[in-house]
């Protein structure tokens, strides 16, 4: 095998991976927006705060963590790589791989490190028997779920971008 069939294979790999994690995490922001913090705020303050700190403690070690992280580690690499080498994206393709990779990295897991996690963090360090841990809650489910909104968006365009790109002819 020659090596620009090589590259265009390890490419083209990266390319489904990434449109695979990002429409996977956005589907799991999806769910959130969705159903999930909708339950939540159906039940007591407290049980609805207990459920929510037990999910971010959960998530941190579960699944959804290796393809959240990988999928941005991925998007980085592509992105790299049509910087470096414009002719690996196929110019049109390039530029929807180039975006796509933005809306995932800044979109969907950059907003989560500066939105999601700091909401996380103050959500957790609440005690449900405490009264002020009530208001916190309010604030928690309209400010978490409103940028929760943003990262499941941006997930699905991303996914979309990489799907456009995939498509474009071979130059």
């Amino acid at each position: 095998m020659q090596t620009a069939s090589i590259q265009a294979l390890v490419f083209d790999t990266l390319l489904v991976l990434a449109t695979l994690g990002s429409a996977l995490i956005a589907g799991v922001f999806f769910a959130f927006s969705s159903f999930v913090m909708g339950a939540l705020a159906r039940v007591a303050p407290e049980q609805g705060i207990a459920a929510m700190q037990s999910i971010n403690v959960v998530v941190l070690r579960s699944w959804f963590m290796v393809a959240f992280v990988g999928t941005a580690a991925i998007c980085l690499a592509l992105a790299t790589w049509v910087i470096v080498d414009w002719n690996a994206g196929n110019g049109a393709a390039g530029m929807a791989v180039l975006l796509g990779c933005a809306l995932y990295v800044l979109g969907t897991f950059g907003s989560t490190i500066a939105f999601n996690v700091p909401l996380n963090d103050l959500l957790a360090r609440q005690d449900i028997r405490d009264d002020a841990a009530k208001a916190v809650w309010a604030r928690y489910l309209r400010d978490w779920t409103r940028w929760n909104h943003l990262r499941s968006l941006n997930g699905t365009l991303a996914a979309a971008l990489f799907v456009v790109a995939a498509m474009q002819p071979a130059a």
